[in-house]
């Protein structure tokens, strides 16, 4: 859960309704398949995602699948500063850009928990994230959601792909769910639990490791799924369609829902949101730098690099284009997750398929075709949004007329 999700569900819920519900479910059982592939391949083999792939590949292709991660980790730690920064702002009253800069002080909370150990970062996880269920389900309630328009919302049309605003927006929502540096990082914490070496320990661990994070991910659909309805039983049924900024739905929920607390409980589940992504990232740094590169540097000083890397561009934008671009940002930074997905979930694929790295464990038939159908459906959707948006209007007409297809809109 980071800002990113509330960017992409917000302008999701808001322009499209219960639409794009389908996509948020999708994008959650793709995650569930892929990380269930990162247990695998963390517990059979020892070595995590970036390991096996310095093991596997060139050196020149180990360096730029661990540059497009790093992009990945500096999209999602974007989402990070400048949500957390929208938060500080409308909580405090904080200008964004000092926002920004203050977010740079999460370091100390991360360095501090890694001293005491990684059970304490779940602990914090789980009740940043129980924080922001309990906002939502009680904005929920509030707001009164149609069932049945919420229904139907989860039931996939083609509209979706031929709308180019709801395939950007469904992109955003699938790299935010599923985040390429968190298959990394999975398959890496995994090892961190206690488990047998034989066949029978390595298949239990995988067990219950994905009844672990299939829960969690449900839990985490809940969340996605409850921001879009919230959004749209809000904001696209009484005439605001075009609620494009987060501060602007702040300042909306209370007046229509007709409570005072409900932009309150917004701003501190995006703040809660902003700091967990916040863990996740930091630790997903750690695993890439040293299972692509071999390459272990002070906790400090990789969290510093990433956080400046990311506190550039935010406080650039925001100079240069003011506080109202912020969300833009936020949904962009989340497509640039969702073009990475593939140079990780690729090399993930392979390497459970491979019966000399994953021995029993290798991927049965069924699951190497969901595992296959999950990968071709992420690149081709990326490859569409690159080509519908570059090539010019005139070429696009002739290919689409060619394929018998109607132009996007």
């Amino acid at each position: 859960m980071d800002p990113g999700n509330w960017a992409t569900d917000l302008a999701g819920g808001a322009k499209f309704g219960y639409a794009l519900l389908f996509v948020v479910m999708l994008s959650n059982l793709m995650a569930i398949v892929l990380q269930h592939l990162c247990i695998k391949l963390g517990v059979a083999t020892g070595r995590d995602l970036a390991q096996a792939c310095r093991d596997h590949y060139s050196t020149p292709t180990v360096w730029l699948l661990w540059i497009l991660c790093e992009i990945a980790i500096s999209a999602c730690d974007l989402a990070e500063v400048v949500g957390s920064a929208i938060a500080l702002q409308l909580l405090f009253g904080i200008p964004l850009v000092w926002g920004c800069c203050i977010t740079a002080l999460d370091v100390l909370a991360v360095l501090y928990l890694q001293q005491k150990g990684f059970r304490y970062i779940e602990a914090l996880v789980i009740t940043l994230i129980a924080t922001i269920a309990t906002c939502f389900a009680a904005e929920m309630i509030v707001s009164k959601p149609n069932l049945f328009g919420v229904l139907s919302g989860f039931v996939p049309g083609s509209h979706i792909v031929m709308n180019q605003q709801m395939l950007y927006v469904s992109i955003g929502i699938i790299g935010a769910t599923v985040m390429p540096h968190n298959l990394y990082l999975h398959s890496s914490i995994v090892q961190t639990r206690k488990f047998e070496q034989t066949p029978e320990g390595k298949r239990e661990a995988i067990k219950f490791a994905t009844i672990d994070s299939t829960g969690a991910l449900m839990f985490a659909l809940f969340i996605n799924a409850a921001i879009l309805v919230l959004s749209a039983a809000v904001f696209h049924w009484s005439g605001h369609q075009d609620v494009a900024e987060i501060q602007e739905a702040y300042k909306l929920l209370s007046p229509l829902l007709g409570v005072g607390f409900a932009s309150v409980l917004f701003a501190v589940a995006l703040l809660a949101s902003g700091q967990n992504s916040t863990l996740t990232g930091t630790l997903a740094g750690q695993v890439v730098m040293e299972g692509f590169l071999n390459i272990r540097i002070t906790p400090w000083l990789r969290r510093l690099i990433t956080r400046a890397i990311a506190i550039v561009p935010a406080v650039v934008v925001i100079g240069i284009f003011g506080e109202s671009k912020t969300t833009q940002l936020l949904i962009a930074s989340q497509v640039v997750l969702s073009m990475q997905l593939g140079f990780a979930v690729w090399p993930l694929l392979r390497f459970t398929d491979e019966q000399a790295k994953m021995g029993e464990f290798t991927n049965k038939l069924w699951l190497k075709i969901l595992g296959w159908t999950t990968a071709m459906i992420i690149i081709v959707l990326n490859v569409k949004l690159l080509f519908d948006t570059f090539v010019p209007n005139a070429m696009l007409k002739e290919f689409y007329q060619f394929l018998h297809l109607p132009p996007p809109v």
